[in-house]
């Protein structure tokens, strides 16, 4: 449960500007603030003085944190800034500083088992899809386009999996019909997908109507899954799978919906429809077992392969190859 990439601990709005929040992600305390200038902060949560909590009673002061023990400050990068009681500060010790960055108002964190620096940015999800245009089209999706829940037994594993699994359309999300896999292109560290699918509707005639749509995917290593989909209106969004530990993760879900000329109702029913397929899919995640070898039938097989096999890289190599077993959840996934 460390693989390597960006991961979302959170949306911006959630953390106000000098406000202070304990974290706990990979099995380890951390601490994130923002600082006077809106900066998200996020260092490991104990203070190197005497191993206070900086997360429970810190104080956001200027760009640092301060510590409730004695009032020592850390600056961003975690260098000790401020000794009250003495005129000089102690250049040796320093709290591990965690890259972040803010993206469509989403906060990510990222993690790298042996301390690399990030390989590549987070994009914007509304420069990732052709059709979806510019953000201005759509409505924001915090507060009320968002889901999440915690201390899920769900590997990030499963999830990416979703991206090759098009069979699931038809019995987990009720689609009229398997989808059509249009195409399917995996890069270094990204999985771009695209099925053609279509589903009943009720129009606002009190029809039932064949909608013909397009879902679009594109996984950004293994804890980050955007998607496009078009239809009836059209729905961009954000599945996020972040580790705790090694046996939980949090879920979370954003859904960025058009500005159509939806009135309030049908804006929540559009959201209520997207976070119900998420809901779907996690009753799923949240009760598996993870097969390897699977038995799998022969038109999806090379999707699955193609993915577990691209996946790997994103593990620390402990983690790797078939010799490689974690514990998880009760039973044994192979990474």
């Amino acid at each position: 449960m460390k693989p390597t990439g960006w991961f979302q601990i959170g949306w911006s709005a959630e953390l106000a500007v000098g406000e202070v929040k304990p974290m706990l992600y990979f099995g380890q305390d951390l601490v994130a603030y923002r600082t006077v200038s809106g900066r998200l902060v996020v260092l490991n949560a104990y203070c190197e003085h005497l191993g206070a909590n900086l997360a429970y009673g810190g104080k956001v002061q200027g760009d640092d944190i301060e510590c409730p023990f004695h009032n020592w400050r850390w600056s961003p990068e975690g260098r000790n800034t401020c000794i009250p009681y003495q005129d000089s500060t102690n250049r040796v010790r320093r709290i591990q500083s965690w890259s972040v960055q803010e993206m469509d108002g989403v906060m990510y964190l990222w993690h790298d088992a042996e301390g690399n620096s990030p390989q590549y940015p987070v994009p914007s999800v509304f420069g990732l899809f052709e059709e979806s245009g510019p953000r201005e089209r759509y409505h924001e999706t915090y507060p009320d386009g968002i889901f999440e829940k915690g201390e899920l037994p769900v590997h990030p594993q499963y999830v990416i999996e979703n991206g090759v699994d098009f069979a699931h359309f038809k019995y987990v999300h009720r689609t009229d019909e398997i989808p059509t896999v249009t195409m399917r292109e995996f890069g270094e560290h990204t999985l771009q997908t695209e099925l053609a699918l279509k589903y009943k509707h009720r129009n606002e005639s009190g029809e039932i109507v064949t909608v013909h749509g397009i879902t679009k995917g594109y996984l950004l290593g293994v804890g980050i899954s955007y998607s496009y989909a078009s239809g009836v209106g059209e729905i961009c969004s954000l599945t996020a799978v972040t580790p705790i530990d090694d046996k939980k993760s949090v879920v979370r879900f954003s859904a960025w919906a058009s500005r159509e000329a939806d009135d309030d109702q049908m804006l929540a029913k559009r959201r209520r429809s997207a976070i119900s397929q998420l809901k779907a899919d996690v009753a799923i995640w949240e009760h598996q077992r993870y097969t390897e070898p699977p038995g799998l039938a022969t038109a999806e097989a090379a999707g699955f392969r193609e993915i577990r096999q691209w996946a790997r890289r994103f593990y620390p190599e402990g983690q790797r190859g078939h010799d490689a077993k974690e514990q998880f959840a009760g039973s044994e996934l192979v990474t």
